[in-house]
C-alpha cells in the first residue's frame, strides 16, 4: 500500500486506523469531502518540513542595555533585558500572532500566506520555537 485515498469522510472514518498508519509512515493519505480534499499528515513530519522551508529570519538587536527581536514582514516583535528573555518574549508574541491569525487574519491579504508559519507555531513547543528563532538545529 503506497497511498490511501477515500472519496468520502464516511469511508475514511471506517478506515481511520489505516489513514493514521499511512500518515505515520509518511505515505499520502487523503479524504475527499464534496469538492475539497484533505490530507492526513504525521505532525512531527509536518513540523520538521515546515521548519526547513520556513526559516525564522529573526533579527536580534542589542539596544539600550537590552535586546529586541523582530521578524521582517511580520507584525511581531519582542524586547527583553537579556537575549534569552527577548527570545522567550518572542515565543509568546508568535503564539499570540498564531491565535490572531486563526481568529481573524487568515484571509487578510497581507497575512494569508503565513499559513505555514502558523502551523509551525501550533505544532512546536516553546523550546522548539526558541531553537527555530535562533537558527539551532531541531
Amino acid at each position: 500500500m503506497s497511498s490511501l485515498h477515500y472519496d468520502s469522510y464516511t469511508e475514511a472514518r471506517a478506515h481511520l486506523k489505516d489513514l493514521l498508519d499511512a500518515a505515520a509512515l509518511g505515505r499520502t493519505a487523503t479524504v475527499r469531502r464534496e469538492e475539497t480534499r484533505a490530507v492526513v499528515v504525521d505532525a512531527e513530519r509536518l513540523k520538521h518540513f515546515l521548519a526547513a522551508v520556513t526559516p525564522s529570519r529573526a533579527e536580534v538587536v542589542a539596544e539600550d542595555g537590552g535586546w529586541s527581536v523582530f521578524i521582517p514582514g511580520l507584525p511581531v516583535a519582542a524586547d527583553g533585558s537579556t537575549f534569552e528573555e527577548a527570545i522567550g518574549e518572542m515565543v509568546d508574541a508568535l503564539r499570540e500572532y498564531a491565535e490572531d491569525w486563526q481568529d481573524h487574519l487568515l484571509n487578510a491579504p497581507n497575512h494569508r500566506e503565513n499559513w505555514g508559519l502558523v502551523q509551525l507555531i501550533a505544532l512546536s513547543d516553546d523550546e522548539e520555537l526558541r531553537r527555530w528563532l535562533t537558527g539551532q538545529a531541531a
